[in-house]
């Protein structure tokens, strides 16, 4: 198989959970595929959310122009932290643009958890015209739109590009996420195991997340229902 492998990282990064309560924002632990479709998005220059202009709202019948064209791209990301935690604090800022606020003085006080420096390896299967355009542009150093982690305040940092051929391998140690529907058995006998469930996709008509459970664990004993890729250094499973 082949695939453009680099390091997607930055200072912090939001990345918006919408089971939310009244006083904060809090932020998925991982990036997801949902939002790399929108960092590809913004790369190759792809519409996002259109707009009724009639009753000025967004239109959510049919998926955005950048997930229609890349939800079928396979991706593995591996976490670059030891146990694939990333720190995470409060911040508390200012929006005081008119229309932020119903209160008087037109401000609004919002708390987001952020991720601190947040780090993946990203592997991108280059398979078709599009998934080639796309390696493309990233190893060129060419986009449309800056990419960033979530939401413009926090911009993306993308380095080490290269290709790499990897090789269907039996091995039993994923190091990469891995959907937990993709483990065939209960894991056993390791030191470090992260779980969360992430978006995985966009529900059509609603635009709303699907999401499912997500591990990275480091136990060698981790059987896989999918196809396991090597790539000269570490194991990874697509999705």
């Amino acid at each position: 198989m082949k695939a453009l492998k680099f390091v997607l990282r930055g200072k912090t990064a939001f990345f918006k959970n919408p089971e939310v309560n009244s006083y904060y924002y809090f932020t998925f632990g991982q990036i997801h595929k949902p939002v790399l479709l929108g960092i590809f998005g913004a790369i190759m220059g792809y519409n996002g959310y259109g707009i009724d202009y009639n009753t000025k709202k967004i239109k959510y019948e049919d998926y955005p122009e950048y997930y229609e064209k890349l939800k079928d791209i396979k991706i593995a990301v591996v976490p670059n932290s030891k146990n694939g935690y990333f720190s995470k604090k409060i911040q508390s800022f200012n929006n005081s643009v008119g229309y932020a606020s119903k209160e008087v003085g037109g401000n609004l006080i919002v708390k987001e958890q952020w991720l601190e420096n947040p780090s993946w390896t990203i592997y991108l299967s280059v398979s078709d015209e599009i998934s080639e355009e796309l390696a493309k542009n990233i190893y060129d150093r060419k986009c449309v739109y800056v990419p960033y982690l979530g939401k413009n305040d926090h911009p993306a940092i993308i380095e080490e590009i290269s290709y790499v051929e990897l090789k269907e391998v039996d091995d039993t140690e994923v190091q990469s996420l891995i959907p937990s529907s993709y483990i065939e058995d209960e894991l056993w006998e390791y030191s470090f195991k992260y779980e969360e469930y992430l978006p995985i996709e966009l529900k059509l008509s609603t635009n709303n997340y699907i999401l499912e459970k997500f591990c990275f664990t480091d136990c060698d004993e981790l059987y896989s229902n999918e196809k396991v890729w090597f790539d000269g250094e570490r194991n990874v499973v697509f999705f």
